[in-house]
């Protein structure tokens, strides 16, 4: 916690560098008994503090943290059974524990999305360190949406960049890029 509020208990206390030599670990949902546990064969990427609404967030942040994994590289291993999808009509598909409300992971169905292959999973679920870490901050103002009052913005922005977190009212330039790039290339405006 920092001042009045919590960014994310991850990150509130500093970040904590990943490990290029980590090549995975097991997500496991807060239900005391019987948790959900997805596997991920993969180090995560493009990782960041996320403050839309609809991301999973622990209780009293401001934030959720968010990095993607390659679809092929997550598998549920234990209780797939109390997988349920938040919201069927979102973009991203997040299934959540249906117990503990925790999510899971998310997942894009639409094969023409720009990130479609690509799964987002909240690393703090894992007890194993050298995830990638969190390297900027998306849909900042949005936090404003759940509730923060406006006039913390500054500091909010401040505590981010403090961190190393750019603040970015969208996702990071590169991923905006990235989408851009695949949209002009879909529509013909870019050869492939």
């Amino acid at each position: 916690m920092t001042g009045t509020f919590s960014l994310h208990p991850s990150i509130d206390g500093g970040i904590q560098a990943g490990s290029s030599s980590f090549t995975g670990g097991t997500l496991a949902c807060r239900c005391a008994k019987d948790p959900v546990r997805v596997r991920v064969d993969s180090q995560s990427a493009h990782n960041h503090a996320c403050g839309c609404t609809k991301c999973w967030k622990p209780k009293g942040a401001l934030f959720s943290l968010v990095a993607v994994v390659p679809r092929d590289k997550l598998k549920v291993t234990e209780h797939a059974e109390k997988l349920a999808v938040v919201d069927p009509k979102a973009t991203i598909q997040r299934h959540a524990c249906s117990q503990c409300g925790v999510h899971m992971y998310g997942r894009i169905e639409n094969s023409g999305h720009p990130l479609y292959g690509l799964d987002f999973i909240h690393t703090e679920l894992s007890t194993e360190p050298g995830w990638s870490e969190p390297k900027f901050a998306a849909f900042v103002s949005s936090i404003i949406e759940s509730g923060t009052d406006p006039q913390m913005m500054g500091a909010v922005r401040a505590r981010l960049k403090e961190l190393g977190l750019e603040p970015y009212d969208c996702l990071s330039p590169d991923l905006m890029d990235a989408i851009a790039t695949h949209t002009a290339k879909a529509s013909g405006v870019l050869k492939r």
